[in-house]
């Protein structure tokens, strides 16, 4: 064996001693192992593009460290093994992938630690990387050269999947849409309530002018109004009792019967400033949202936002 050979393998023995050591004795997972009632076993791909961004970066948790981390420690792997060995890449990465899936089984089965299939992706994405990062840059035999370019190959081709998983991460992540009125829903008698629009009046020294809607009980001593919410969706609504009532009303809002929210006059009285106040609840597609109205409460601009795909 060559002095060249011996000094690689005795680079890939370390580094596989030291990934072996995070994967089955850091973080505490001697003392966790005691801990745990069962195994754990994640056979289905979801999250295995949620890579941090860079402003995860920028504040770091350790969460952060260890999704970047999956991927990118194990780039070593696919620049060591083909100076070790002549190997297509379609039997690198397979071999590479059958090796993780039986660490990632012995972990679980060893209660230090738990099968997942997204890890397993991550490990052999960063391996891919590595071995692409070797077939660009192992071209010539200027040893220095090689690398320099290896290292700019793998530099490039990790931010091109970092960038890539932020794009799809995107595109199957839902976020917040346009804020709908509830206006155009139908409560449950199956009509539109569409709210009274009103000139402005003051809580707590503040003008407030509704502008989409506003309810409150009309002279009686209590209204209820009750939605259903096919689609998830993010609730919100402005309450207070104007300056010129007393401070005798609530409001109450429940979702499949469950109460979430309350404000009263009372916590206006002992909290003016702040009010007028505000809440969102996070609604599940699905679900029944009740709004109950008592004496001087007035609630406004009452709608939703629904949870969207941005290229919906």
């Amino acid at each position: 064996m060559s002095q060249h050979r011996k000094i690689i393998s005795t680079i890939t023995i370390l580094y596989t001693i030291l990934i072996l050591y995070f994967l089955f004795l850091a973080f505490g997972r001697i003392g966790a192992a005691d801990q745990m009632t069962g195994y754990t076993f994640i056979f289905l791909p979801d999250d295995f593009f949620k890579l941090p961004s860079i402003s995860d970066l920028l504040h770091p948790t350790l969460m952060d460290f260890v999704g970047f981390g999956n991927l990118a420690a194990f780039i070593p792997f696919g620049l060591l093994i083909p100076l070790l060995y002549r190997i297509t890449f379609v039997r690198f990465i397979t071999v590479f992938f059958l090796s993780i899936l039986l660490m990632e089984t012995i972990q679980a089965l060893t209660l230090l630690g738990s099968f997942d299939i997204n890890d397993a992706i991550h490990n052999a994405l960063g391996a891919a990387v590595g071995y692409g990062a070797y077939k660009l840059g192992v071209r010539s035999k200027n040893g220095w050269r090689n690398i320099v370019m290896t290292a700019i190959s793998c530099m490039v081709l990790l931010l091109g999947v970092w960038g890539l998983f932020g794009i799809v991460d995107k595109a199957f992540t839902k976020e917040e849409g346009p804020f709908v009125a509830i206006n155009e829903l139908k409560d449950s008698s199956g009509n539109s309530s569409t709210g009274e629009k009103t000139n402005s009046f003051i809580i707590s020294g503040q003008n407030v002018k509704p502008r989409y809607n506003m309810y409150d009980v009309e002279g009686k001593n209590l209204k209820t109004f009750t939605y259903t919410f096919n689609e998830k969706s993010i609730f919100s609504l402005y309450y207070g009792i104007p300056d010129q009532a007393d401070d005798s009303g609530s409001i109450r809002v429940s979702v499949n019967g469950s109460e979430v929210m309350t404000g009263s006059g009372e916590d206006q009285r002992r909290y003016p400033e702040l009010f007028p106040a505000t809440c969102e609840i996070p609604i599940e597609a699905g679900s029944e949202l009740t709004i109950t109205i008592e004496g001087n409460e007035k609630i406004w601009d009452v709608g939703y936002r629904k949870m969207q795909y941005f290229w919906n």
